[in-house]
């Protein structure tokens, strides 16, 4: 273990760890970035290897994203025990998917709604009716009607007497009806460990609102990424990717914009060449409630030379895995995300996390703001509250028992780029239109109205 640099269980590892090993049922709820994957994980693989068949075990996510980051914890911690694991989510080849299942592993990663549709096509060639325990990861988002029908078909293709076992950073009504939930006949009561703090945020995350009528948002948060709060100004790099300009470039005809649209990559800024390369921000996510925003914020920093990636689901599984490994490891500065980047991702060096919008449900803004801070290090987090957020503060604050201090930036400074700023936002609603991205917001919602129809059909 001392090459993932462990060297002492966590309180919700110390808690769970033994309950699994001894096949109980278990729930554990602690603090996003607290340690919970190999809370389950270790005890999981320790089981296989006693007696090892595939599939012993299945773990449900509700992103794909963070099903490949599962898998990769079971496949590094595995790989010395000779433990196969196989991903299984949407938006992959599904019969090299199937193929996989075929070959038996002993570790199942997925997300329910491909899980059951490789399961349906499988002709009795696998099945789940040996496995040994079920893990719902990010239990409280598992728990909703969304998933409710694929799981209710998984839970019925699988041993009646499993081990189950859910882990959440936030408890739900759904979870605290099953804590109560009287064992079966000769089946021990669940095991339930919190790990309670004063706060259901960590203590190492400094929390602020910046409150801004939302037609100037765009000013304020370029202004932000150039100039973090000073906790993390020393995290800023220079951008390496942009030289300074010489004379030889500067003339206006060698200048070509692009129009290809943002994509998964990090586009090629269009900026004219005679601004000044700005130093890149720190690590930082932007959070936002639609795809069409996230690919808008993401145009924008383009034409302002603040290199970015985004991550949302109108992106193909390939773009999007490409867009976390380039955040990942540091080639670009900002992450632009919808709620599918919020849930569980670890990416430890992320040391702002700006809320575009304001969450509606405190719950996720618990999520969104864990992706900082975490493994006891320090992070902050920005929340934009316009005219039509104020309510909504209240209700986070009482949800993780803090308070959010105001963020208060110069204006004066701020507006000085209102034109430049101004400006990128025409060129990146021009960028968004010729790239089409209201005829993929078209046919996306095609196939979206299509799959209901499906779902509907099988669960009639």
């Amino acid at each position: 273990m001392g090459a993932m640099s462990i060297r002492k269980p966590t309180p919700i590892q110390q808690g769970c760890i033994p309950a699994i090993l001894a096949g109980r049922d278990c729930i554990g709820i602690a603090q996003t970035g607290s340690g919970k994957t190999l809370a389950f994980a270790l005890p999981i693989l320790q089981r296989i290897a006693r007696d090892p068949y595939g599939v012993w075990a299945v773990v449900l996510t509700p992103t794909r994203e963070l099903a490949f980051q599962l898998a990769e914890q079971f496949h590094i911690l595995g790989v010395p025990l000779n433990i196969t694991t196989s991903v299984v989510v949407g938006g992959m080849d599904i019969i090299t998917q199937a193929q996989a299942m075929c070959a038996r592993p002993h570790v199942v990663v997925a997300t329910p709604g491909r899980l059951v549709d490789l399961l349906r096509s499988s002709g009795g060639e696998w099945g789940l009716d040996r496995v040994q325990t079920l893990v719902l990861d990010e239990a409280d988002r598992m728990l909703t009607p969304t998933f409710a029908p694929d799981l209710a078909y998984l839970f019925s293709r699988m041993p009646v007497d499993r081990q189950t076992c859910l882990f959440t950073a936030t408890e739900s009504d759904a979870i605290r009806t099953l804590e109560e939930k009287e064992p079966r006949a000769g089946k021990d009561k669940i095991f339930v460990h919190k790990v309670l703090m004063d706060t259901t945020t960590v203590s190492t995350l400094k929390q602020h609102y910046l409150f801004i009528p939302s037609h100037i948002r765009e000013p304020y948060l370029y202004y932000l990424l150039l100039n973090p709060p000073k906790s993390i100004l020393h995290l800023r790099r220079p951008n390496p990717n942009l030289p300074k300009p010489s004379a030889s470039t500067s003339s206006a005809s060698s200048r070509k914009r692009d129009r290809s649209g943002p994509g998964s990559k990090a586009s090629k800024p269009t900026t004219a060449p005679e601004d000044e390369a700005p130093p890149w921000p720190p690590s930082t996510i932007i959070f936002t409630s639609r795809c069409a925003t996230t690919a808008h914020i993401h145009s924008l920093l383009t034409e302002l030379l603040i290199p970015s990636v985004a991550l949302h689901s109108y992106l193909s599984q390939k773009e999007r895995l490409a867009s976390l490994a380039a955040f990942r490891s540091g080639q670009v500065p900002v992450l632009v995300a919808t709620d599918v980047g919020s849930r569980g991702l670890d990416i430890p060096e992320v040391a702002m996390v700006v809320n575009w919008d304001c969450p509606r449900e405190a719950e996720d803004y618990v999520h969104r703001v864990g992706r900082t801070a975490r493994a006891g290090r320090g992070g902050v987090a920005v929340t934009m509250v316009t005219e039509r957020d104020t309510e909504l503060v209240g209700g986070i604050e009482k949800v993780i028992k803090a308070t959010l201090t105001e963020l208060v930036l110069p204006e004066a400074a701020v507006l000085e780029d209102l034109n430049k700023v101004s400006t990128a936002k025409r060129v990146a609603a021009m960028s968004l239109h010729d790239a089409g991205f209201g005829e993929k917001q078209k046919a996306r919602a095609v196939l979206e109205g299509k799959r209901r129809k499906r779902d509907a059909a099988r669960n009639a």
